[in-house]
């Protein structure tokens, strides 16, 4: 039964592997890769020792570590936001909470972008015209194109998106705990507030670490497609994050061989990061998550 998605992984995480052999050549797009030049390891050497590249390399892993760690910082929120939605006396009210808080998870960054351009814009935004009309500015700010906060604003965006979603697990957590637990502290005569501080919190602190340690194994794996469509001349130097910086080496810069050289760096990291995160796990939890 599990063959059908084992054949999965293999052709869409494995087969793609392939293409790592254009890291070893000074490839150029419209040359077949069996007449370009074999150079080693001469991309790997470049990243390092020409310090152009060096110092391209380490703005990028900046940004990324910022947004990573933003994003670390961030995952509490989750679960407070799932602790506040498990204690709604209304049944409706926290389905509706629930369904307008997950629905922007489905929603593609395009369309993300699109909405914060409505908001943001110049010259008809709505921000910028009630600030106008407040009398608080006498022209609009282009909030879109500056560099001031650009990682609290990425973090802001993509907590906007996945806060409802990333809820989800620890709603399914606190469903799973023991209801007699919270009737035999209510006997005991404990508050809501210390049900939720002795009872709740610990059930779900189990799912809370896993997540977060599968967090900080993806922590230089930030995505494309958010910073893809906030990017633009001003702001640059600050949301490029590695992944970004692979697509505009790689595509937009037609440096396959040098893009491919550094996103295998990458991986190595990630799956460093990877036992790293799983020995944390066994001094601090006692459990391996692989």
């Amino acid at each position: 039964m599990a063959l059908p998605f084992l054949a999965l992984v293999f052709v869409f995480s494995y087969l793609p592997l392939y293409g790592w052999i254009y890291a070893f050549y000074n490839f150029r797009p419209g040359i077949p890769l069996a007449v370009s030049d074999f150079v080693g390891l001469q991309w790997f050497k470049s990243i390092f020792s020409n310090p152009t590249q060096t110092g391209e390399v380490l703005r990028v892993m900046r940004n990324t570590v910022a947004m990573s760690s933003l994003g670390i910082a961030a995952s509490v929120l989750p679960v407070v936001f799932a602790i506040f939605l498990s204690e709604m006396r209304s049944a409706r009210f926290k389905k509706t909470v629930q369904i307008v808080t997950t629905l922007p998870n489905f929603i593609s960054w395009v369309l993300v972008y699109s909405f914060a351009f409505m908001l943001f814009a110049v010259d008809n935004g709505l921000v910028n015209q009630i600030l106008i009309k407040l009398g608080f500015i006498d022209a609009g700010i282009n909030f879109l194109a500056s560099d001031s906060h650009t990682w609290l604003k990425m973090a802001l965006w993509d907590l906007w998106k996945g806060l409802g979603w990333g809820a989800i697990l620890y709603m399914a957590a606190i469903a799973g705990i023991d209801q007699e637990l919270y009737e035999a502290a209510k006997v005991d005569g404990a508050s809501r507030f210390r049900s939720i501080w002795h009872i709740t919190v610990p059930g779900i602190m189990p799912t809370y670490f896993v997540l977060l340690l599968l967090t900080i194994a993806n922590f230089i794996n930030n995505g494309l497609e958010q910073y893809f469509v906030f990017q633009n001349a001003i702001n640059k130097d600050q949301i490029e994050v590695l992944d970004l910086y692979v697509y505009n080496v790689g595509l937009l810069g037609s440096n396959f061989s040098f893009a491919t050289a550094v996103s295998m760096l990458k991986s190595f990291i990630s799956v460093g990061l990877l036992f790293f995160a799983n020995s944390l796990s066994k001094i601090v939890r006692g459990e391996s998550i692989i």
